[in-house]
């Protein structure tokens, strides 16, 4: 395919980020094989989040509309845009949230994006969405159809895959993900029938498609196995903040006497450990107790938007008997979410946390970006 002045496989994937938030799809993009991707329209509703886009990518003047996407039309945006990615929001398909799915104020935000890309001449070769795991239980499995079966109309044979964070990085962070192509661009790589269970399509998954592949054009791409990823913070965590970041000796009494007796024998037993680790812990209700807990494990728990107290995460520094608890960082949620080079420079700190807590895992994208999206937008470019 020709573009103009040249070969279009030698020319970057021309790509706009729909609710684009503080850019973190912009950034995984960018690191895709040769900077073969180049983001040029982004939109989200949030004035801090464009201003925390803005201090990162000085070009996001020229491209970053500051707009509800109800008021946006698909003349908005560029010409020859080949993908376009959509992290709608969640919170109506959340376990944690309303679970009022695309009917919802937020959730249904994804048929603003599905009526943009409808107007769009000629329509992008790839979608790719990206939501939590809730949205394929959302109303018994019935705002899953209907998003598909919208897609489906607009001309895009589908797969769904599932990829938690926690392959790339120390935090538990189970993800969904639609990937669109236009029929007319599906490479023959792309087997149209049923998906065999991997690391990325589990039986829950596998189930969509078999379920949807008699009424919709679904396909599944071969993808490599998702590496084991880092099992501990070392490397996330930040090892020196200001002393009074760290919680005083009477709140961490407080935190102490609030864990069940199961989580105090674990607590006492990393306390008298010989090293020094790290654990991560919630604040949740049971019983209408407000009560914190400890992960099992040695990583993060799902960061979320901050909202409140149950939405933060704290860390725990323990061993060669001492502790000591604070609130993790901006910093630290942003190695989590694998922006390690990401510039905190605009945002109050919660508004910074909200950022991360609303945005996708950097390597998670940047890792589809290889293995799937670049394949299919550029075949014949070098990609594997």
């Amino acid at each position: 395919m020709m573009g103009e002045g040249g070969n279009m496989d030698s020319a970057p994937v021309r790509a706009a980020e729909f609710f684009a938030g503080i850019g973190l799809v912009r950034t995984a993009l960018e690191r895709v094989k040769g900077a073969q991707v180049q983001v040029v329209w982004a939109n989200d509703i949030k004035q801090a989040k464009y201003n925390a886009y803005a201090a990162n990518f000085p070009d996001a003047e020229d491209h970053f509309i500051v707009r509800d996407i109800r008021q946006v039309e698909a003349m908005d945006l560029p010409q020859g845009i080949e993908l376009a990615t959509s992290s709608f929001p969640c919170i109506d398909l959340s376990l944690a949230g309303n679970r009022r799915g695309l009917v919802g104020e937020q959730s249904g935000m994804f048929w603003e994006f599905a009526k943009i890309v409808e107007g769009m001449s000629p329509r992008p070769s790839v979608v790719l969405l990206e939501n939590v795991h809730g949205f394929a239980t959302s109303h018994g499995g019935n705002d899953l159809a209907a998003a598909l079966a919208r897609l489906s109309k607009l001309g895009y044979s589908l797969d769904v895959l599932a990829i938690d964070a926690r392959h790339f990085v120390p935090q538990s962070r189970p993800r969904m993900f639609i990937v669109g192509i236009q029929k007319d661009k599906l490479p023959a790589s792309a087997p149209q029938e049923l998906p065999p269970i991997s690391d990325v399509r589990p039986a829950w998954v596998q189930a969509i498609h078999k379920k949807h592949r008699e009424t919709l054009d679904m396909h599944y791409m071969r993808l490599p196995a998702l590496p084991e990823g880092p099992q501990d913070l070392d490397g996330f965590v930040e090892t020196e903040v200001a002393g009074n970041l760290w919680w005083t000796e009477d709140r961490v009494a407080a935190f102490i006497g609030s864990l069940s007796e199961l989580q105090k024998a674990r607590f006492d037993a990393l306390v008298g450990a010989d090293a020094i680790s790290y654990r991560t812990a919630y604040r949740r209700t049971r019983q209408g107790v407000a009560v914190w807990e400890l992960r099992k494990d040695s990583i993060a728990g799902c960061l979320r938007t901050t909202g409140g107290g149950s939405s933060k995460q704290a860390l725990i520094r323990l061993g060669n008997g001492s502790r000591a608890i604070r609130w993790m960082t901006p910093r630290e949620y942003a190695n989590l979410m694998g922006a390690h080079d990401y510039k905190l420079l605009a945002g109050t700190p919660n508004q910074q946390l909200f950022g991360f807590g609303d945005a996708v895992v950097v390597d998670v994208v940047e890792w589809l970006g290889n293995n799937y999206l670049l394949p299919v937008l550029r075949p014949n470019n070098g990609s594997e």
